[in-house]
């Protein structure tokens, strides 16, 4: 395996019609990072729609060949999107940080992932290993158990609960040194289901799978209403105070994202855990509205890239 780029950071654009390519030229210019330690993962050609770089950045030429269509995703730019990542998978980096990609566009072109953490799961995952999303903002920590699926699709297992928390836990001992990480997890029902008035799972499924987690030293609160949890946080993070718990563990999507992107806005930073690599990425998408207007906020791009920078 060529090793060369085991001390870099690869970045990749994302979608060339949408804003990627802005905010990356943007956040570089403005964290100034040494040039040997990154490595630009783009088409060159694209990057001279965009102000010069300031330090010369080793780039991976990736070709595309069609009309930047901004605001539009097309296949051509689905290809481009997927071929960026791959390669940063391929040259194992010490971190990537990823530009939005469009899921629609990677449709079109045949990659049938729901995202870029399920094709960093694919090309980097070794002995079982599973992506995890954490999004993450100046303390404010937010794991997703289910991702992008639809809500009547989203099926929650003791298994499940057990497993994506065991490797949420190995993550906060590993790489933030917390021996006992406080973990708050969210109900799925209104209420906590209300004592199985509104809902049998947390009786059925997830207060056993605390037990569970708790037996084998994992420090974590019995499922909690979402909707009175997260005004605590939000609370102490306005306050400019450490949350009460390392990290808020989310049943679905819009549950933990709602209140963290509320909350944290532009910080936010979406994260992928649970792989040998640690990817970051900003959490908004390709921004087709203003794609081309040169007028993108770059500020969740940066808070990416400084996110992997002492990884």
């Amino acid at each position: 395996m060529n090793n060369s780029y085991k001390n870099k950071i690869a970045i990749t654009t994302g979608d060339i019609n949408g804003i990627g390519t802005e905010i990356t030229v943007k956040a570089l210019n403005e964290l100034n990072i040494a040039a040997d330690k990154v490595v630009l993962i783009t088409n060159k050609n694209s990057l001279k729609l965009y102000p010069e770089l300031k330090n010369d950045y080793e780039i991976i030429d990736i070709e595309y060949n069609s009309k930047i269509e901004y605001g539009k995703p097309t296949k051509a730019s689905g290809e481009f999107s997927f071929n960026c990542l791959k390669t940063a998978c391929q040259i194992r980096p010490k971190a990537i940080v990823t530009a939005p990609v469009s899921k629609e566009a990677l449709h079109l072109a045949g990659h049938k992932f729901n995202g870029q953490t399920e094709v960093l799961e694919h090309y980097l995952a070794v002995s079982g290993q599973k992506a995890e999303m954490l999004f993450v903002s100046d303390g404010l920590n937010v794991l997703l158990l289910t991702r992008h699926c639809a809500l009547k699709d989203i099926v929650i297992t003791k298994e499940m609960i057990a497993d994506k928390i065991v490797r949420l836990n190995n993550f906060f001992v590993k790489h933030y040194n917390i021996t006992a990480p406080k973990l708050a997890l969210c109900s799925l029902n209104p209420h906590a289901g209300e004592g199985g008035i509104l809902g049998t799972e947390e009786i059925k499924i997830i207060i056993p799978a605390v037990n569970e987690l708790r037996k084998n030293g994992v420090n974590i609160t019995m499922p909690l209403p979402s909707d009175t949890l997260f005004i605590e946080a939000a609370k102490n993070y306005y306050r400019g105070q450490k949350s009460p718990y390392d990290c808020y563990i989310a049943m679905y999507h819009d549950q933990g994202l709602i209140p963290v992107k509320t909350i944290a806005a532009e910080k936010t930073v979406n994260m992928t855990i649970g792989l040998d690599i640690i990817r970051t990425s900003p959490s908004h998408g390709t921004a087709f509205d203003i794609a081309g207007k040169n007028i993108a906020n770059p500020i969740s791009m940066i808070e990416a890239v400084r996110q992997v920078l002492f990884v």
